[in-house]
């Protein structure tokens, strides 16, 4: 009776995960796999014609739909700091690692150079926060400004009248409806899996044993030990006692998405799923799930630190501690809104190289799309899975110390 129990509450995840070994072993196996890729490609698109609209009406109907506008700060100020300081120790663990560990193989020949696109500063900001038509913002390469107008229209509703006016009933019963039309869209997972990961392994098996491997290891290596040492750390920090127990019983869900879709917006309902089975509250979720879908970073953050310290030893220059802060700094911001979008990183490296390889880069900058495309899976596992594990952080500070106690009380009544 316990088997059938587990089988039938753990289906979705076990699918996802059989139909990502089976399409590694079919890509391993099979040269021609990489013409898969559309069954992936298809479950990807998918998923984005409704989650990009399901931002703006989560992060909007969460704020229109609050107590008070003072609340919602609350939530999001909290929400961006815990993601910041994550993000922040997560670099550093990984520039430790790559300051013990020398990860450029002996003998390495650099891939062909390639011309570089030439980055103004203040057009990256401009484009990151905003977009010249409203017509652009339901894009994934908009995910960040359709927050930002998501937040704006929230507030709007609520000087309005908040959750008594018609458009945050509308707000809320849309974004409910999109939730829905997402569970139907996930029972094609598991073929969509097999699809990208037999495609994945056809066209980058080579590399991941060759001039890459030694890298591409300790960054899997890293990957997974940091979510599994620091989940848990964070989850009892935020819910207290017994909080990381409760955190297993969901974590895992959100991350064999992530790693398959490569993508946290990807993963933003399979998170908020595992919120509500938690006990989060909606006012917490519906803005850290999204917010963290672009702006949270652990994962993005090591994979930064590791392609510059990379690049400096190919080189055969110093990472030392002021540029290692530099790096640090970088890393954390550079990868804002990029997260969300599968191998999104390309704009995130070209400012890494821009900064640091001014000289080399169009040599520096194809080896560290190389590294992205390669580390991708697991450091988007690490984002999705700490948006979910922020959550314990945040409501911590907004629902009180005790919220998951009482979570629980009401589960045992």
């Amino acid at each position: 009776m316990k088997s059938n129990n587990f089988f039938k509450n753990n289906w979705f995840m076990l699918t996802m995960v059989l139909g990502m070994v089976a399409g590694a072993i079919t890509g391993w196996l099979w040269p021609g796999a990489t013409a898969l890729e559309p069954l992936g490609t298809i479950f990807i698109n998918m998923m984005f014609c409704v989650v990009v609209p399901m931002v703006f009406f989560s992060i909007s109907s969460a704020i229109a739909n609050m107590v008070s506008a003072k609340k919602a700060g609350k939530v999001m100020g909290t929400t961006v700091v815990t993601f910041l300081c994550t993000a922040a120790i997560a670099a550093v663990i990984m520039y430790v690692i790559v300051r013990i560990i020398n990860i450029v193989p002996t003998g390495f020949e650099a891939i062909e150079t390639a011309e570089a696109t030439e980055i103004s500063v203040p057009t990256l900001i401009v484009n990151f926060f905003t977009k010249p038509d409203f017509t652009e913002l339901f894009s994934r390469r908009a995910i960040l400004p359709l927050i930002v107008a998501a937040i704006l229209f929230g507030f709007g509703v609520q000087m309005s009248g908040g959750k008594d006016t018609m458009t945050a009933k509308l707000l809320a019963d849309i974004n409910g409806c999109l939730m829905k039309t997402m569970r139907i869209i996930t029972y094609y997972a598991p073929i969509g899996f097999f699809g990208f990961f037999a495609s994945l392994v056809a066209t980058f098996g080579p590399s991941l044993i060759g001039a890459y491997g030694k890298t591409v290891i300790i960054y899997y290596v890293v990957a997974f030990v940091y979510m599994f040492a620091f989940a848990p750390i964070y989850a009892n920090f935020g819910g207290g006692k017994g909080a990381a127990k409760v955190m297993w019983k969901h974590l895992f869900q959100p991350a064999a998405v992530s790693f398959g879709t490569c993508s946290s917006v990807a993963t933003i309902p399979t998170n908020m799923e595992a919120c509500e089975d938690t006990g989060v509250s909606k006012d917490v979720s519906e803005i850290v799930i999204p917010l963290g879908a672009t702006m949270h970073m652990d994962g993005s953050a090591m994979s930064a630190i590791i392609k510059v310290a990379f690049l400096f030893s190919l080189f055969g220059q110093d990472f030392n501690t002021g540029r290692a802060i530099l790096a640090i700094i970088v890393a954390v911001f550079s990868s804002v809104a990029m997260s969300g979008i599968p191998g999104g990183g390309g704009t995130g490296e070209l400012v890494l190289c821009s900064i640091f390889f001014p000289e080399q880069i169009g040599l520096a900058l194809p080896i560290a799309w190389a590294l992205g495309d390669l580390v991708d899976p697991p450091a988007t596992m690490v984002n999705a899975a700490m948006d979910y594990v922020s959550t314990y952080i945040v409501s911590k500070y907004v629902d009180g110390k005790d919220w998951l106690q009482k979570q629980l009380a009401k589960g045992k009544k």
